[in-house]
């Protein structure tokens, strides 16, 4: 058997596998009434993982994406690359606004920037703005997934918590309950410092207190990985946004020297949408000076996913990202 039949064959395994996976994965058919709206945060351009959930939210009609703000770093930048995402998937519904800039000690390289260099540049409204003003456009009616150090959240708190707490909920991608980054060969080490919790600490136990409902997916149930195969599917380049998915996924490859993605964050976007995929629990969690989240007694002020369902997550993935979702961009009005 040839490369070319080999790669073909794994490919055509892999969409045949998401098509026939159980009710949960398929993508329900929704109005833009009873479509959830919600407002992604999100540092894309370091790890692969933000474009992969971005991308994701954008392919689930269950989902009215109504902005995506860009967080930490050059935010400016990350919302140039939003800019390029956002079009690729045909949605010019949704809003992409800029968090403040900053430079925090310890935080990753932007391995993406070629990419969003390539667009060019225009103003784009202030991250808090934006939030506080869709919060007071639909109170009680906005999910926001965090898919970064939440410093966004945190400064909106901050200006304005009567307004911020009217979110319908937080999903949130962060936190190391009792494992954390793999150490190598698939094994798992004890809790890690995670970089979204880490690179923020006075945001995260802001958010941890808001007292708003507040779903955490943490490392525990993070390690679902796009195999080689999966990844020719994505990124075939029969769409606009598989091609453009492809162009970060090899910037993003070898500026980190790895190759194959973990899907923290598409994760967080999949329980927003099925939360039967990433079962969670009542805890109440905490959060130390370096970064570290750790279970407490005490009143829950949180749901907690330690255990995800891995095979029908990566169907679920599969099946939004062929295509399969009935309208072409569930954002649009």
């Amino acid at each position: 058997m040839t490369r070319a039949v080999g790669s073909a064959v794994a490919i055509a395994a892999v969409v045949m596998a998401a098509a026939a996976m159980s009710a949960v994965a398929a993508p329900a058919s929704a109005t833009g009434r009873d479509r959830e709206m919600v407002i992604i945060d999100t540092d894309i351009g370091d790890d692969i993982s933000d474009a992969l959930a971005v991308a994701l939210a954008l392919s689930s009609p269950e989902l009215k994406v109504l902005g995506i703000t860009s967080s930490l770093g050059d935010t400016a930048l990350r919302a140039r690359l939003l800019d390029r995402v956002v079009r690729a998937a045909g949605c010019p519904a949704v809003t992409v606004a800029a968090g403040a800039p900053s430079h925090r000690r310890g935080a990753a390289a932007f391995t993406q920037a070629r990419f969003a260099a390539a667009e060019p540049a225009r103003p784009h409204p202030a991250a808090v703005d934006f939030l506080l003003e869709e919060i007071r456009r639909h109170p009680g009616g906005i999910t926001v997934i965090a898919l970064a150090p939440l410093s966004n959240l945190g400064a909106a708190l901050e200006r304005d918590p009567h307004t911020f707490r009217k979110l319908k909920r937080i999903v949130m991608m962060g936190g190391s309950i009792d494992r954390g980054y793999d150490s190598g060969g698939g094994h798992r080490r004890g809790p890690d410092a995670e970089y979204n919790v880490a690179m923020d600490v006075a945001a995260a136990r802001a958010v941890l207190g808001s007292g708003l409902p507040l779903s955490v997916i943490p490392l525990d149930a993070a390690r679902q990985r796009l195999d080689a195969a999966a990844r020719r599917a994505v990124f075939t380049g029969d769409t606009r946004l598989g091609a453009d998915l492809a162009a970060l996924y090899r910037e993003w490859a070898l500026a980190s020297r790895r190759r194959t993605p973990v899907l923290y964050d598409p994760l967080a976007v999949a329980h927003a949408i099925a939360p039967q995929l990433c079962p969670a629990s009542p805890m109440r969690l905490t959060v130390d000076a370096r970064g570290f989240t750790s279970r407490r007694p005490g009143p829950p002020n949180s749901r907690v996913c330690l255990q995800a369902d891995d095979g029908r997550l990566i169907d679920f993935y599969m099946l939004r990202l062929r295509g399969a979702a009935p309208e072409p961009c569930p954002a649009s009005p």
